[in-house]
């Protein structure tokens, strides 16, 4: 007998401790409020930091971004961590599951101005007495980022709660005493202390540099947050005047370029072709005369150029696409930059030092048509004025390209030039691949997707973003007698004095009012990267330098859960920081989730629109049937939102109820409903070896189960688990319980009855641990009818220590060799049972209809399992005791003749 752990005690998993009482009517309705409040009283999901190395095992949740409200997709990859972390604590590992909120970011502050009806303005002064308008509408406020950012905690500490009851209504085991926000003090002191030691270390730099810009959110965008969009397009044919070698007019030939992007010719700074190609070979070295603008520009061989591109020669633009940024890099190309921020092309000055033109009032009067205007209204106006000039070529071609977007944007992106942080990850690439290579994927096949991000970086990682509630840069500038910005002597905080905010306090040194002034400071007006703070959530959960006795405990941690669209954005860049600061990998499992699709099979998420909130679900069918359904999904796998499989678990929690109210009750009920009671008074079931055949078969099947059981959720496939409980659970009410009712209710002193009896207690005890991480409630709620202590506290079944020697009649020489799963007895007995009810149906009779006689015919060896069973078989079928027949031969048969000859 296996035994169960409460504050350090040891007792009996499988039997009775005290008397039983179980309700009369069972019911799934209201056990959440009941059980969940009941384990936050007990502690019993709190997390014992004195527990050993060996012992823990540690869970980087993902934080949710709190804004708005959670999905359903949300539900189902939690409740798929939710029932790892119950399996690990039933198997004696003390859990560390913490819960994080990730709250700064985009989406966060969109969600602020939308609900506040506010938009940040750094400009303005701080006001203490600000509130927003009572009800947003029109246009937007203009408030100081300190009371922006205030705004943001008020919205997020109300988001969280909602999460956070949501969360324990669904059942999670978080330890609630064990949360964080990704804006909270101790993220923002750990985000700053993990930058200063990459800057002491050179493995970050600042770069004013070409960078992806979103022009909607006005922040900078980092290749892991790129998604390409299919969008409608044309290809136009420009004509591009060849220029002599020097200041002499043009010549009368003309080289053609197709662009999808001709609103870029002011930004034209180079032609390039393929070095192969032979078309455009004698033209290397030579220059263009770019139409409208009169700009002469190098044509230069590039060995990037697609030949069969086009017309196989592509302008060269600062910058229409990252291609752009490359060749402008390698053939030292300058820069004119026509798009601003906003996304508007910007004034430029036609005829100073780098905008020279061949024609300045041609050059001025074209450039005067698009200044102001958005991309797509100057694509268009440029393109009317090509068509005047006639140096447009042809009709405009459709096409529909995939064009990128930041993931969260609504418009293309641009490239700007600004001043960027970046955490060099290129030269990382061969050492990132090997980790993921050391890294247990479940399901195994995710780390090509790993690999194929890694191989694929074509930059180091950008961490700044232009926007205003996340973790601040800890980073002044000293500023010169001249107001110069000197960005190459930055003024940085002692560790100590972390967390800081630039853009509020002074360096040490200096006072308030030198910011901005001649000899003074200005503090780094970016904050981080949310990904710069979230790659961090393992150091945060294990302490790190915070407290140095539980980071050496739990990490590094045992399982990093997440879905598989962010492999290269939060999985990458936690590894790319444990790397950087520990050298080794975060984690030693990752289980990837899929998507809940919606019945387009379309992922639902907030930003397509198509989400929807599990609350309704909840209220429906209650919290054990949604995770029912959403254990049912494997990971890195999509699944349905399927209300039918929801109802599908709200009936097996029904049936365990009332399935265990029989069981419990074959003790023998002292019914007390008489009195007026609303429970059955009952009392324990001797825990006694089994001596019926058919009654070790249930066991050996049950062994089996537990074994199948436990290395399905070992290696996390959690849905086989939970399938092959499912199924054995049916076949025990259907054919064992049945089997065996009457013999259960034998006399005290009948040792049959006292075998199904004890067979029945057991059964019952390993299939509710079995089913607990799964439904934790229904199995806590019967678990309590007769058990002390919580069962999620309780030892997982083990199918050596528990049942081996009750299989073979405690034999513990034999118990080592038994043969799970195996159960002829109960197999054969089950078919034949089967086949009376059929015969009942089939003709309409009560089960309880007696039978007449069933012939059998079968194998000998089968006959001999029957004649094993021959009481439970004549009890459940009501067969008369001269009725029923074996006859060996074949093949095999089974005739059943009803009472009164049908």
């Amino acid at each position: 007998m296996s035994a169960s752990r409460e504050g350090g005690a040891t007792r009996p998993a499988a039997a009775a401790t005290r008397p039983a009482r179980v309700p009369d009517k069972p019911s799934v309705d209201g056990l959440e409020a009941k059980w969940g409040e009941a384990w936050e009283v007990a502690g019993t999901y709190r997390f014992d930091p004195a527990a050993p190395a060996d012992r823990v095992f540690a869970i980087d949740t993902p934080p949710p971004t709190v804004s708005g409200s959670l999905h359903i997709g949300h539900a189902m990859s939690y409740t798929q961590t939710d029932v790892a972390a119950r399996f690990q604590r039933m198997r004696g590992k003390v859990v560390l599951y913490p819960m994080g909120w990730d709250d700064n970011g985009l989406p966060t502050e969109r969600r602020v101005q939308n609900y506040f009806g506010v938009r940040c303005d750094p400009d303005l002064p701080y006001d203490p007495g600000f509130e927003p308008p009572p009800r947003p509408g029109g246009e937007l406020v203009p408030v100081s980022r300190p009371n922006f950012v205030e705004l943001c905690h008020r919205l997020t500490a109300e988001d969280e709660r909602a999460f956070e009851h949501l969360w324990r209504a669904l059942g999670l085991s978080v330890d609630w005493t064990r949360t964080y926000t990704t804006i909270g003090d101790l993220a923002r002191r750990m985000s700053q202390r993990a930058f200063l030691r990459m800057l002491a270390r050179d493995e970050v730099y600042q770069h004013d540099a070409p960078t992806l810009w979103d022009v909607d959110f006005r922040t900078a965008v980092s290749q892991a947050e790129l998604e390409d969009r299919e969008r409608p397009g044309a290809y136009h044919r420009i004509r591009f005047a060849l220029c002599s070698a020097d200041q002499s007019p043009p010549d009368p030939a003309y080289v053609e370029v197709e662009t999808t992007r001709p609103e870029l010719l002011p930004a034209c700074v180079a032609l390039v072709a393929h070095p192969d190609d032979a078309r455009y070979r004698p033209l290397f070295g030579r220059s263009a005369c770019t139409p409208l603008f009169g700009v002469r520009v190098p044509i230069a061989a590039h060995p990037l150029a697609d030949p069969e591109k086009g017309t196989g020669i592509a302008m060269i633009c600062t910058f229409g696409d990252t291609t752009d940024v490359v060749w402008w890099r390698e053939l030292g190309l300058p820069t004119r930059t026509v798009v601003g921020r906003d996304g508007r092309f910007e004034p430029v000055a036609w005829g100073a030092p780098g905008w020279e033109s061949d024609d300045l009032d041609a050059a001025l009067g074209a450039y005067g048509e698009l200044a102001g205007r958005t991309a797509r209204q100057a694509q268009e106006r440029i393109v009317e004025l090509l068509a005047r000039s006639g140096d447009l070529v042809g009709d405009p071609r459709p096409i529909v390209h995939p064009v990128k977007f930041y993931e969260n944007g609504e418009h293309p992106l641009e490239i700007v030039s600004s001043r960027q942080w970046f955490v060099r990850t290129l030269a990382l690439r061969e050492r990132l691949a090997e980790r993921g290579g050391e890294l247990r994927w479940h399901p195994a096949f995710m780390a090509h997707r790993y690999r194929a991000w890694v191989e694929g970086l074509n930059s180091d990682w950008n961490i700044s973003r232009q926007r205003f509630f996340g973790v601040p840069f800890p980073v002044w500038y000293a500023v010169n007698g001249d107001g110069a910005v000197l960005y190459d002597q930055r003024l940085v905080p002692a560790e100590g004095r972390l967390p800081v905010d630039p853009s509020a306090e002074a360096p040490d040194g200096y006072e308030p009012h030198q910011r901005g002034q001649a000899g003074g400071f200005v503090g780094d007006p970016d904050v981080m990267d949310t990904w710069a703070t979230s790659s961090l959530t393992p150091f945060i959960v294990a302490g790190w330098e915070e407290d140095p006795d539980l980071f050496e405990r739990v990490f590094p941690m045992d399982l990093r859960p997440q879905a598989h669209d962010i492999i290269r954005t939060w999985l990458f860049s936690t590894v790319v920081r444990s790397e950087l600061e520990v050298g080794r990998l975060p984690w030693s499992d990752a289980a990837i989730s899929g998507f809940v699709v919606d019945p387009d099979r379309k992922k639902m998420s907030k930003s397509k629109g198509n989400a929807t909130t599990p609350l309704p679900y909840l209220e429906r069918h209650g919290a054990d049937a949604v995770r029912y359904w959403a254990a049912s999904g494997r990971l890195g796998t999509d699944t349905a939102l399927d209300e039918g499989q929801m109802r599908v678990g709200r009936r097996l929690a029904i049936k365990i109820l009332n399935a265990s109210r029989f069981v419990l009750g074959r003790a023998g009920a002292q019914d007390a409903r008489a009195e007026g009671k609303a429970a059955w008074q009952i009392e324990p079931i001797e825990p006694i070896e089994p001596i019926e055949p058919i009654d070790r078969d249930l066991l050996r099947r049950l062994g089996g189960v537990v074994e199948e059981a436990t290395s399905a959720l070992d290696g996390y496939e959690h849905t086989k688990a939970l399938e092959v409980t499912e199924a054995f659970f049916w076949s025990f009410c259907d054919d064992y319980i049945e089997l065996v009712k009457l013999r259960s209710d034998g006399e005290p002193g009948d040792p049959g009855a006292a075998s199904a009896r004890a067979t029945l207690s057991l059964a019952l005890s390993v299939q509710l641990r079995l089913f607990a991480p799964f439904l934790p409630y229904v199995a806590e709620e019967v678990w309590s009818w007769w058990q002390d202590g919580s069962i999620h506290r309780a030892s997982w079944p083990n199918a050596g220590t528990e049942l081996a020697a009750l299989v073979v009649g405690g034999d513990a020489g034999r118990a080592a060799g038994v043969q799970w799963g195996e159960a002829p007895v109960l197999d054969t007995a089950s078919e034949v049972l089967a086949a009376v009810r059929k015969e009942k149906t089939v003709h309409k009779r009560s089960m309880r209809a007696r039978v007449a006689s069933v012939t059998v015919v079968d194998r000998a060896e089968r006959l001999d399992h029957l004649r094993a069973a021959r009481r439970d078989l004549l009890d459940a079928g009501v067969i008369d005791p001269e009725g029923l027949v074996l006859l060996e031969g074949e093949p095999p048969a089974v005739s059943v003749l009803l009472d009164g000859g049908l």
